[in-house]
């Protein structure tokens, strides 16, 4: 049996998707191929053929869209990729922007 007040607060409270955000790899003339590859492999789970697409399309168009999260996945992502290229020496720049 459910109260006047607890149908209002149902009818108030709308639930929303989150919005999502696209993490984007930009082409440079430092980072290897290899190591773009390796990335898609280890930090966004694509397989072999899916990595290597994506790392062509980086680097042919310049930049590509690796994947679409929720924003703390996406940043998480983004950062885990940047920090593991400083790592390695490389100049690496990943983005985030929101879907429309």
């Amino acid at each position: 049996m459910t109260t006047d007040v607890e149908e209002r607060i149902e009818e108030e409270l709308e639930l929303t998707e989150p919005k999502l955000w696209r993490v984007i790899f930009h082409n440079d003339n430092k980072t290897t191929m290899e190591f773009v590859i390796f990335l898609l492999l280890e930090v966004f789970h694509k397989t072999i053929d899916e990595a290597t697409a994506i790392m062509l399309d980086v680097h042919t168009k310049g930049a590509a869209s690796v994947g679409v999260y929720p924003h703390e996945i996406a940043e998480s992502k983004m950062n885990l990729c940047i920090n593991s290229a400083r790592e390695n020496g490389f100049p690496f720049v990943v983005s985030i922007e929101e879907e429309e």
